[in-house]
């Protein structure tokens, strides 16, 4: 069985707002990539805790929950300024 379009006929639509997306689509993208730089920080300082909570009970002892957050912080701080920075390019274009 032969492969047809489903309309030979349509024309493709001119692009709007910034670039090939729409302007409010563009906008959300750019709003949920602001939302993940709020949210990786969290995140990590929680994963950290949760590392160094385990560490501390399977090594019955009491710096386990203090190192994981020192290093859920600088994996937080890291992350969310690469975020930031690929946000930064993208707006102005170089990205």
């Amino acid at each position: 069985m032969a492969y047809n379009p489903p309309n030979p006929d349509a024309k493709p639509r001119p692009a709007t707002g910034a670039g090939k997306r729409g302007g409010a689509v563009h906008s959300l993208v750019q709003a949920e990539q602001l939302m993940q730089i709020a949210m990786v920080l969290p995140c990590a300082l929680l994963i950290g805790w949760g590392a160094g909570w385990l560490v501390d009970h399977w090594l019955h002892s009491h710096w386990g929950v203090v190192v994981g957050l020192m290093l859920g912080i600088v994996a937080g701080m890291v992350s969310a300024i690469r975020m930031a920075v690929a946000a930064m390019n993208s707006v102005s274009g170089k990205g």
